[in-house]
This record gives structure tokens, sequence and C-alpha cells, in this order.
């Protein structure tokens, strides 16, 4: 809003300027005989310069700002692709072993072949999917090991100031680090009561289903902007019980 504000502000400064200029050029050449159309011409450029000054910078200004967009969301993507290099790729790997319902991961085998008709249809579906988690005590248990073990990593990531022009991903980001909390509080899971195992599967739940909108939604970048990391994407995806990062493997 401030910036739209200042831009209104100095537009309309340079359109007054520039009307006011026009109307006392109009008023001193009303009168005037063609062998002032020299001067004519000099003024009148002059009385326009502040609308030309106007056009300049705000396209100027609209190519800064669409190069900084463009820097902060590939500094974005970098940081979102660490997380699913480091963290989300295995997390989604062991949670969708605990998922009941399987008819969902036919959204998630992507490949080059998909358009943004596909990858719509895709998110659809994931984002109106019931997840069907039930995992058990010792799932729980050594999916806590594992992200306690990145809880430094996680740390990180929730302190990269990058991560406000991404609303959807940090509060994935948040679901999963409340997850890895949720488990390492607790002191064992042998004699857990079936009332937290089912609360802990609410969370991890949760989780699961943030990631994976994240995951599609990353992928279908990488497919649009870097073909090599898509293709090791692919051979590495996590919903997929048949991919294999060989090639041709």
């Amino acid at each position: 809003m401030k910036k739209l504000s200042w831009k209104v502000k100095f537009g309309l400064v340079l359109v007054a300027l520039s009307a006011v200029m026009l109307y006392a050029h109009s008023v001193a050449f009303h009168h005037s005989d063609l062998h002032e159309f020299g001067p004519f011409l000099l003024t009148h450029e002059i009385a326009m310069m502040p609308l030309e000054v106007l056009v300049v910078t705000l396209v100027i200004h609209s190519l800064l700002e669409r190069r900084e967009h463009e820097e902060k969301m590939h500094k974005l993507n970098m940081v979102i692709g660490a997380f699913f290099s480091e963290v989300g790729d295995e997390l989604l790997r062991r949670t969708a072993g605990f998922d009941e319902t399987v008819e969902i991961r036919e959204h998630f085998l992507v490949s080059n072949e998909w358009d943004s008709r596909r990858y719509a249809t895709a998110k659809t579906a994931i984002l109106g999917y019931d997840y069907g988690i039930n995992a058990r005590a010792e799932d729980l248990e050594a999916l806590g090991g594992f992200l306690a073990g990145k809880r430094q990593f996680l740390l990180g990531l929730l302190q990269n100031p990058t991560l406000l022009e991404h609303e959807t991903f940090t509060n994935a980001l948040w679901a999963v680090f409340h997850l890895s909390e949720e488990l390492g509080y607790r002191p064992g899971f042998a004699d857990l009561p079936e009332s937290d195992i089912v609360h802990l599967n609410g969370d991890l739940q949760r989780a699961y289903a943030a990631i994976a909108v994240e995951w599609l939604d990353h992928v279908r970048h990488l497919q649009k902007e870097y073909p090599y990391l898509f293709s090791l994407a692919v051979r590495r995806n996590p919903l997929d019980t048949g991919a294999s990062v060989v090639v041709g493997g």
C-alpha cells in the first residue's frame, strides 16, 4: 500500500506539473506566428518532460520490482529444495507407509508429460483427500528419532526471512516442527495410551498433508525452471513405491 501511495503521489505531481506547463505553453503561443514554430516545439517538449519522466520512472521501477521478486523466489525455492532434500522427502516416504488409503498415490506420480491442467487436477485431489494415517507406537518413536536429528536444520529454516514470502510453506514447516516437538517430548512410547497415539497420528497427518501439497508445487517449479533437478526429484519421488534414482533402473 505504501508503494502504491508514493507512486500515485509522484504521478499526480508530475501530471499536474505537466498540465500547468502545457497550459502556460498554450496561452503563450495562442497567437504565435509560424516563424515561432521552433520555440513552440521546444517549449512543448519541455512541458511534456514531466510525463516522460513519470513513464520512464514507473517502467524502471516495475522492472526492478520484478527482478527483486524473481531473486526472492529463486532463493525461496532453494530453501524449499533444501527442506525436501534434508527432511521432507524422507518424512513423506515414511508417513506414506502409514497411510491406509493409497488411492491418492496416482496424483503424485509426476512425469515430464504433466502439464498445468494435470498439476491442477492432482492438487485439487490432494487438498480434498482424507489421509488415513495409522502409525503405531514404534513407528512414531522411529520417526521422532529421525526428526530429532533434523531439529537444528528445521530451526534454521524457521529463522530464514525468505520464508515470509511463502505463507503456505511456512505453515507446512511449522506443522513439521510441531510434530517434531510433540514426538520429542515423550519420554517413551511403549506405554503410551491409545488416545495419545491417536493425537500424535493427527499431528503426523497435518504435517503429511501440508508438505505433500508443497512437494507437488515444488516439483512443478522444477519442471519449469530446472529440468535436471526435476529429473532427480521424479527419480527420488517419495510417494512412488517404484521410483529408483538409477537412470533406467
